[in-house]
Protein backbone atom coordinates (compact mmCIF):
# COMPACT_ATOMS: atom_id res chain seq x y z
CA UNK A 1 0.00 0.00 0.00
CA UNK A 2 2.61 2.04 0.62
CA UNK A 3 3.36 2.29 -3.26
CA UNK A 4 -0.08 3.03 -3.45
CA UNK A 5 -0.41 6.36 -1.46
CA UNK A 6 3.03 7.64 -2.99
CA UNK A 7 1.55 7.37 -7.08
CA UNK A 8 -1.25 10.18 -7.83
CA UNK A 9 -4.98 8.84 -8.65
CA UNK A 10 -5.01 10.54 -12.09
CA UNK A 11 -2.24 7.53 -12.84
CA UNK A 12 -4.12 4.78 -10.30
CA UNK A 13 -6.66 5.17 -12.60
CA UNK A 14 -4.90 4.73 -15.77
CA UNK A 15 -3.44 1.43 -14.41
CA UNK A 16 -6.29 -0.05 -13.10
CA UNK A 17 -7.96 1.05 -16.63
CA UNK A 18 -4.57 -0.73 -18.43
CA UNK A 19 -5.30 -3.79 -16.08
CA UNK A 20 -8.80 -4.03 -17.16
CA UNK A 21 -8.65 -3.96 -20.62
CA UNK A 22 -8.71 -6.83 -22.52
CA UNK A 23 -6.49 -7.14 -25.88
CA UNK A 24 -8.87 -8.30 -28.91
CA UNK A 25 -7.06 -9.06 -32.23
CA UNK A 26 -9.59 -8.34 -34.34
CA UNK A 27 -8.89 -4.66 -33.17
CA UNK A 28 -5.36 -4.65 -33.83
CA UNK A 29 -5.62 -5.78 -37.30
CA UNK A 30 -5.56 -2.92 -39.85
CA UNK A 31 -8.24 -2.33 -42.39
CA UNK A 32 -6.87 -2.62 -45.74
CA UNK A 33 -7.60 0.05 -47.78
CA UNK A 34 -8.69 0.40 -51.66
CA UNK A 35 -8.79 -2.43 -53.76
CA UNK A 36 -10.10 -4.96 -52.71
CA UNK A 37 -9.07 -8.84 -53.39
CA UNK A 38 -7.10 -9.32 -56.06
CA UNK A 39 -8.69 -7.86 -59.03
CA UNK A 40 -7.11 -4.75 -60.42
CA UNK A 41 -9.50 -4.27 -63.15
CA UNK A 42 -12.74 -5.65 -65.09
CA UNK A 43 -13.77 -5.34 -68.47
CA UNK A 44 -17.63 -5.43 -67.99
CA UNK A 45 -18.58 -3.70 -71.51
CA UNK A 46 -16.84 -7.06 -72.89
CA UNK A 47 -19.55 -8.71 -70.52
CA UNK A 48 -22.23 -6.70 -72.32
CA UNK A 49 -20.95 -6.44 -75.86
CA UNK A 50 -20.49 -10.35 -76.30
CA UNK A 51 -21.14 -13.57 -75.85
CA UNK A 52 -17.64 -14.78 -74.02
CA UNK A 53 -17.02 -18.72 -74.45
CA UNK A 54 -12.95 -19.90 -74.31
CA UNK A 55 -11.54 -18.03 -71.50
CA UNK A 56 -7.72 -18.46 -70.68
CA UNK A 57 -5.06 -16.83 -67.97
CA UNK A 58 -1.93 -15.70 -69.12
CA UNK A 59 0.82 -13.17 -68.02
CA UNK A 60 1.31 -9.96 -69.47
CA UNK A 61 5.03 -8.35 -69.60
CA UNK A 62 5.24 -4.50 -68.01
CA UNK A 63 7.57 -2.55 -67.03
CA UNK A 64 8.27 -0.98 -63.96
CA UNK A 65 6.40 2.05 -63.28
CA UNK A 66 3.11 -0.26 -64.95
CA UNK A 67 3.52 -2.54 -61.55
CA UNK A 68 3.32 0.59 -59.54
CA UNK A 69 0.32 1.70 -61.45
CA UNK A 70 -1.16 -1.17 -60.98
CA UNK A 71 -0.73 -1.45 -58.01
CA UNK A 72 -2.80 2.06 -57.27
CA UNK A 73 -5.41 0.59 -59.41
CA UNK A 74 -4.90 2.59 -61.96
CA UNK A 75 -6.07 0.22 -65.12
CA UNK A 76 -8.97 0.62 -67.79
CA UNK A 77 -9.53 -2.46 -69.88
CA UNK A 78 -12.86 -0.93 -72.11
CA UNK A 79 -11.11 -1.13 -75.42
CA UNK A 80 -9.08 -3.84 -75.17
CA UNK A 81 -9.00 -6.55 -77.43
CA UNK A 82 -5.58 -9.59 -78.25
CA UNK A 83 -4.21 -9.40 -81.58
CA UNK A 84 -2.18 -12.45 -82.66
CA UNK A 85 0.90 -10.78 -84.81
CA UNK A 86 4.08 -13.23 -86.02
CA UNK A 87 3.28 -16.12 -83.92
CA UNK A 88 3.20 -13.80 -80.44
CA UNK A 89 -0.14 -12.26 -78.51
CA UNK A 90 -0.27 -8.86 -78.00
CA UNK A 91 -2.77 -6.78 -75.84
CA UNK A 92 -4.30 -3.74 -77.51
CA UNK A 93 -5.85 -0.75 -75.78
CA UNK A 94 -4.83 -1.37 -71.66
CA UNK A 95 -4.84 1.93 -70.58
CA UNK A 96 -2.21 1.70 -67.36
CA UNK A 97 -2.15 5.91 -66.50
CA UNK A 98 1.43 6.32 -64.54
CA UNK A 99 1.43 7.76 -61.07
CA UNK A 100 2.09 11.47 -60.65
CA UNK A 101 5.28 10.48 -59.04
CA UNK A 102 6.57 8.54 -61.41
CA UNK A 103 10.43 9.26 -62.37
CA UNK A 104 11.01 12.30 -65.10
CA UNK A 105 13.45 10.21 -67.03
CA UNK A 106 11.20 7.06 -67.64
CA UNK A 107 9.41 7.22 -70.99
CA UNK A 108 5.82 6.25 -69.78
CA UNK A 109 3.35 5.14 -72.57
CA UNK A 110 0.21 4.69 -71.23
CA UNK A 111 -1.84 2.91 -74.30
CA UNK A 112 1.29 0.75 -75.85
CA UNK A 113 0.53 -2.38 -76.82
CA UNK A 114 1.20 -5.19 -74.24
CA UNK A 115 3.23 -8.63 -74.77
CA UNK A 116 1.52 -11.64 -73.71
CA UNK A 117 2.71 -14.65 -72.17
CA UNK A 118 1.35 -17.77 -73.52
CA UNK A 119 2.87 -21.04 -74.66
CA UNK A 120 3.61 -21.60 -78.52
CA UNK A 121 0.44 -24.05 -78.73
CA UNK A 122 -1.81 -21.51 -76.67
CA UNK A 123 -1.45 -19.10 -79.22
CA UNK A 124 -2.03 -21.54 -82.35
CA UNK A 125 -5.06 -22.76 -80.77
CA UNK A 126 -6.56 -19.01 -79.82
CA UNK A 127 -5.61 -18.15 -83.65
CA UNK A 128 -7.15 -21.20 -85.17
CA UNK A 129 -10.28 -20.61 -83.32
CA UNK A 130 -10.58 -16.73 -84.41
CA UNK A 131 -9.77 -17.31 -88.16
CA UNK A 132 -12.27 -20.28 -88.23
CA UNK A 133 -15.21 -19.66 -86.17
CA UNK A 134 -15.19 -15.84 -87.06
CA UNK A 135 -14.36 -14.96 -83.33
CA UNK A 136 -12.39 -12.60 -81.73
CA UNK A 137 -10.18 -12.14 -78.29
CA UNK A 138 -11.23 -9.89 -75.83
CA UNK A 139 -9.48 -9.03 -72.24
CA UNK A 140 -11.62 -9.52 -69.19
CA UNK A 141 -10.25 -9.02 -66.53
CA UNK A 142 -6.68 -8.21 -65.06
CA UNK A 143 -5.70 -9.40 -61.60
CA UNK A 144 -2.78 -10.14 -59.25
CA UNK A 145 -1.72 -14.08 -58.53
CA UNK A 146 0.43 -13.81 -55.85
CA UNK A 147 3.03 -11.17 -57.22
CA UNK A 148 2.64 -11.67 -60.79
CA UNK A 149 0.08 -9.58 -62.96
CA UNK A 150 -2.63 -12.14 -64.72
CA UNK A 151 -4.84 -11.52 -67.32
CA UNK A 152 -7.62 -13.75 -68.61
CA UNK A 153 -8.76 -13.42 -72.11
CA UNK A 154 -11.98 -14.90 -73.61
CA UNK A 155 -13.07 -16.28 -76.97
CA UNK A 156 -15.86 -13.47 -77.72
CA UNK A 157 -18.51 -13.03 -80.63
CA UNK A 158 -20.63 -10.05 -80.32
CA UNK A 159 -23.96 -9.79 -79.29
CA UNK A 160 -26.75 -7.97 -81.22
CA UNK A 161 -28.96 -5.55 -80.00
CA UNK A 162 -32.23 -8.12 -79.47
CA UNK A 163 -29.47 -10.18 -77.39
CA UNK A 164 -28.46 -7.31 -75.00
CA UNK A 165 -32.10 -6.14 -74.45
CA UNK A 166 -32.90 -9.77 -73.54
CA UNK A 167 -29.42 -10.09 -71.08
CA UNK A 168 -31.02 -6.23 -69.39
CA UNK A 169 -34.35 -7.86 -69.24
CA UNK A 170 -32.84 -10.89 -67.17
CA UNK A 171 -30.75 -9.09 -65.09
CA UNK A 172 -33.31 -6.35 -64.41
CA UNK A 173 -36.00 -9.43 -63.17
CA UNK A 174 -33.42 -11.18 -61.10
CA UNK A 175 -32.85 -8.30 -58.82
CA UNK A 176 -36.43 -7.45 -58.58
CA UNK A 177 -37.08 -11.28 -57.90
CA UNK A 178 -34.08 -10.96 -55.21
CA UNK A 179 -35.86 -7.86 -53.98
CA UNK A 180 -39.00 -9.36 -53.19
CA UNK A 181 -37.90 -12.66 -51.68
CA UNK A 182 -36.00 -10.45 -49.03
CA UNK A 183 -39.01 -8.38 -48.43
CA UNK A 184 -40.78 -11.52 -48.37
CA UNK A 185 -38.78 -13.11 -45.85
CA UNK A 186 -38.87 -10.71 -43.38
Amino acid sequence: MPLLSKISAKATRAVLFIVSFRYNAAMAKKKKSGNSGNTIALNKKARHDFHLSDKLECGVALTGWEVKALRAGKCQLVDSYVFIREGEAWLYGCLITPLSTAAAYVVTEPKRDRKLLLHKRQIEKLEQQINAKGYTCVCTALYWKGHVVKVEIALAKGKQEHDKRNADKDKDWAKQKERTMKHSVR
